[in-house]
C-alpha cells in the first residue's frame, strides 16, 4: 500500500512539474527599434508590465518552445539578446555577425540561423555549444529565415537578388535559388509544409511556391479602394493552425489582408495603424496582434469580427510582436 501511495505521489509530482514547465507567462512582447527596448504587456488586460532594456535596435523575436527564453535580434549591436521570461531581464547577448535582421531556431532548438544583412551571410550558431559553427553565403541583403518542420531545409530571402535561397541543413550548402517578387521579406510554410509563402514588399504580392518542385503555385495580389498600388507593401504573415486562413500586414497601406488559403483569395481587409508590420495570433487564435511602425502602437484585433478592439502605445517604431498566452 505504501509503495502504491509513493508511486501515486511521484506521478502527481511529475505531472505538476511538466505542467509548470509548459505554463504560459501570459505576456505580449513588442520590440521597439528606436527605444532599444522590448515592452511587456499583460495579455488579458493589455496593461503594460515593464520595458526591458536591450541591445541596439531590437527587431525580430522568437520564443523558445518551453517559453523560458525570448530571443531578440538587435541589428545595430550585431547581436541576439536572450531574455529570461521569468525575470524579464536580458540573460546574455550572442555575437552573431553584422546586422542580424531575422532568425529562426531549428525544431530541436540546437541551432539558431540568423541573416546578416550587411555581409550577405546566414550564420549558423550552436546553442548547445554556445558558438558560431558556420557561415553560408547567400544573396545581398538577406532578411527572412525559416527552418522547415522536418529540420531538413532552411529558407532565406534576399531583398536585392529577389530570391529565396534553399539551404540543406545537413551539408549547409545552397541547393536551390528561387526567383520570387520584388524585395522579398518574410516567409511562412503552410501547416502541411507543402507550400512556402513569400511576401514581396516592393512587388506588392505574395509568391506561393511548391516545396517539392520549388515552382510557383499561385500569386496573391491586393487592391484597396483609395490606396495607391505603391503603398501596398506586404511584409508580416501568420496562418491559423488549421491552414484555412492567413493574415498579412500591408505596410504603408495601413491594413491587414485576410486570406482564404484554399482559394488563394483575399476575403477582407482590416484597417489598423500606420505602416502595419509585425503580426501574430494568440494561442486560441481569437486575437490578432499587429505592430504599426509609424503610429507607434499595437493593434489588437478580434478575429471573429475582424475589427480592432484595442490599440495601445508600444514604443517608438514597434517592429515585432510575440504572444505567450
Amino acid at each position: 500500500m505504501l509503495v502504491k501511495t509513493f508511486k501515486s505521489v511521484a506521478l502527481v509530482s511529475l505531472l505538476l512539474v511538466a505542467h509548470q514547465s509548459q505554463a504560459k507567462s501570459g505576456y505580449v512582447f513588442v520590440s521597439s527599434e528606436k527605444d532599444d527596448r522590448v515592452t511587456v504587456f499583460e495579455a488579458k488586460s493589455m496593461d503594460k508590465v515593464t520595458a526591458i532594456k536591450t541591445s541596439e535596435r531590437p527587431r525580430a523575436m522568437k520564443l523558445s518552445k518551453d517559453g523560458a527564453l525570448l530571443y531578440v535580434a538587435c541589428g545595430d549591436a550585431d547581436a541576439i539578446d536572450v531574455i529570461d521570461v521569468a525575470t524579464l531581464k536580458v540573460q546574455k547577448s550572442i555575437e552573431i555577425g553584422e546586422d542580424p535582421d531575422r532568425f529562426d531556431l531549428s525544431p530541436d532548438e540546437k541551432y539558431l540561423y540568423a541573416s546578416n544583412e550587411d555581409d550577405g551571410l546566414v550564420t549558423v550558431y550552436s546553442l548547445e555549444d554556445d558558438r558560431k559553427v558556420a557561415e553560408i553565403e547567400v544573396g545581398e541583403e538577406p532578411e527572412g529565415v525559416l527552418v522547415s518542420a522536418d529540420n531538413r531545409r532552411v529558407y532565406v530571402t534576399s531583398e536585392v537578388a529577389n530570391m529565396v535561397h534553399v539551404i540543406d541543413v545537413e551539408s549547409r550548402e545552397l541547393i536551390e535559388n528561387i526567383v520570387v517578387g520584388n524585395r522579398p521579406r518574410r516567409m511562412l510554410l503552410t501547416p502541411d509544409q507543402k507550400q512556402l509563402w513569400v511576401s514581396n514588399e516592393v512587388g506588392g504580392t505574395i509568391s506561393i511556391l511548391d516545396t517539392e518542385s520549388y515552382q510557383p503555385v499561385a500569386e496573391l495580389t491586393f487592391s484597396l479602394r483609395g490606396v495607391r498600388a505603391e503603398s501596398i507593401s506586404p511584409v508580416g504573415m501568420v496562418m491559423t493552425k488549421d491552414g484555412q486562413r492567413a493574415y498579412i500586414t500591408l505596410g504603408g497601406a495601413n491594413h491587414v489582408a485576410v486570406v482564404d488559403i484554399a482559394a488563394n483569395k483575399v476575403i477582407d481587409y482590416i484597417l489598423v495603424g500606420k505602416r502595419a508590420w509585425g503580426i501574430t495570433l494568440n494561442h486560441d487564435e481569437s486575437r490578432l496582434y499587429v505592430t504599426n511602425g509609424k503610429s507607434d502602437d499595437l493593434a489588437v484585433i478580434d478575429t471573429q469580427r475582424l475589427k480592432v478592439i484595442r490599440s495601445v502605445p508600444a514604443g517608438r517604431v514597434p517592429h515585432d510582436v510575440v504572444v505567450d498566452d
